[in-house]
């Protein structure tokens, strides 16, 4: 899967884009966050606050709870302002 880093995140975790074997037992968007941070301190400081992290499963927003299925790409990326 291919996963991509916007904003501070990318920042926190020093790159911006990654592609990773997502283990069978990581089925939500949720788990595969809990995967990463079990990688790595980097990982673990970009997500210390989960609750403000939103996600896009093939360039579609979606909850945390949300399926992995079939999906060739996740985006991560703090909340977003408009003007």
């Amino acid at each position: 899967m291919k996963v991509l880093y916007f904003a501070w995140v990318r920042e926190r975790i020093g790159k911006s884009s990654e592609e990773i074997d997502v283990p069978p037992d990581v089925r939500t968007v949720s788990d595969l966050i809990d995967h990463l941070i079990s990688l790595d301190e980097t990982y673990a400081h970009a997500f210390e606050n989960r609750t403000v992290i939103r996600a896009a499963l093939d360039q579609v927003h979606v909850k945390p709870d949300a399926s992995l299925d079939d999906a060739e790409e996740i985006a991560f990326f703090p909340p977003m302002t408009g003007g």
